[in-house]
């Protein structure tokens, strides 16, 4: 019988990549780098995988389709318009999102929607890349302080 506690001790994941499916790699990461502050870590000879220097978790770039994966995991599939968007969203904190909203645009990013504060008082904007995934730019989300009453 197996040991769950000992299993579940071994199962300690460290989130490592986020990978995104892209039409033309080299474009992309470096469309990223200019728009949002990143440097390059890596960029592959044959531009099939590229890489941001993001920190602990790597933002990583491969094209829509590829031989090796298509046939186990499924073909990528770009927003088709404005009205469509990706079921993930990747989203970048900033101490001044005014400033890297405006940045992010100057750079091509498109515009979707200003920052502005929300309810639960992080600012928030939204643009597009340059293959139609939706950006979020935001501030940094302060832990609420448990009052008691």
């Amino acid at each position: 019988m197996p040991d769950h506690n000992n299993m579940a001790s071994n199962l300690k994941p460290a989130f490592a990549y986020t990978v995104v499916y892209v039409r033309d790699v080299a474009k992309s990461v470096a469309f990223y780098a200019s728009a949002f502050g990143y440097s390059v870590r890596r960029l592959d000879h044959s531009h099939k995988w590229a890489e941001l220097d993001s920190g602990p978790t790597t933002i990583a770039f491969t094209p829509l389709h590829q031989r090796e994966t298509d046939d186990l995991t499924g073909e990528v599939h770009l927003p088709d318009s404005k009205g469509e968007c990706n079921p993930v969203e990747i989203c970048f904190d900033y101490a001044d999102v005014d400033a890297a909203y405006k940045h992010a645009v100057d750079n091509g990013a498109v515009p979707v929607s200003s920052p502005e504060v929300k309810n639960w008082g992080q600012k928030v904007g939204y643009v597009r890349d340059i293959d139609g995934i939706v950006v979020r730019l935001a501030s940094y989300v302060n832990e609420q302080v448990k009052t008691t009453s």
